[in-house]
């Protein structure tokens, strides 16, 4: 199905570079020999192609489109082999230059971003929220064989820890959304991340916004979740 998409909506959008396009990324994929990159985002919950690149023999790229506001969006290497496993970085893409060098071997987890405070700042994020995921995996597994031994006292316990784990995950991320509420980071974590959060809780991360983050994108989707 995400082959189809892709082979589909390249169709529709080669040819759509020009000269109105105001956010270009560039870079370096090391060891790429032959691949295609596309530049994608979500419209209308689907991911369409906005540029694409096929490179052979250079790991050189360059993407472009015209963007009205600063947004998530990602760069899918299709290695034409058949696996598309950790094959799409995730950024913050903004108006003006961006640069993403990474390596082939490990594209989406060792690539390096500038040109896009709000990317160093989801980086940032993400490199806190990885180890809590890391210790919710080891908190399952220890669950998973206490329900093998039947162990009832370790089945609670464990239950107990996992708990405190989301609480403190949803925490970190409101702090996170209201330390840097002058980003679009900011509600864009809060609506992507904890939009079942208390309400007072989220009102208040959208009382710290300024008026041209609540006049973005997620602002305003987040009034919206704040208005009911």
């Amino acid at each position: 199905m995400k082959k189809a998409l892709i082979i589909m909506s390249t169709v529709l959008m080669v040819g759509c570079n020009s000269s109105k396009d105001n956010m270009s990324v560039f870079g370096n994929v090391d060891g790429l020999m032959k691949g295609t990159l596309f530049l994608q985002a979500q419209k209308d919950s689907i991911l369409v192609n906005l540029d694409s690149m096929y490179l052979k023999g250079d790991g050189n790229f360059k993407l472009s489109t015209y963007i009205n506001e600063p947004d998530i969006f990602y760069l899918y290497l299709d290695k034409q082999d058949g696996d598309s496993l950790n094959d799409i970085i995730t950024f913050f893409g903004n108006k003006g230059d961006i640069q993403i060098n990474t390596r082939l071997s490990t594209f989406d987890s060792s690539f390096e971003i500038s040109g896009s405070e709000n990317s160093d700042l989801l980086n940032e994020y993400n490199s806190i929220i990885r180890k809590y995921n890391l210790q919710n995996l080891d908190l399952l597994e220890i669950f998973y064989n206490a329900q093998i031994e039947n162990n009832q006292k370790r089945i609670d316990s464990v239950n107990s820890e996992l708990e405190d784990l989301i609480r403190k995950k949803y925490l970190y991320t409101l702090n996170f959304s209201i330390t840097n509420s002058d980003n679009e980071i900011s509600p864009y974590l809060t609506v992507s991340q904890i939009p079942d959060a208390n309400i007072d809780l989220l009102r208040k991360v959208y009382d710290t916004l300024p008026e041209r983050i609540k006049d973005s994108k997620y602002g305003k989707i987040l009034k919206e979740i704040t208005s009911d």
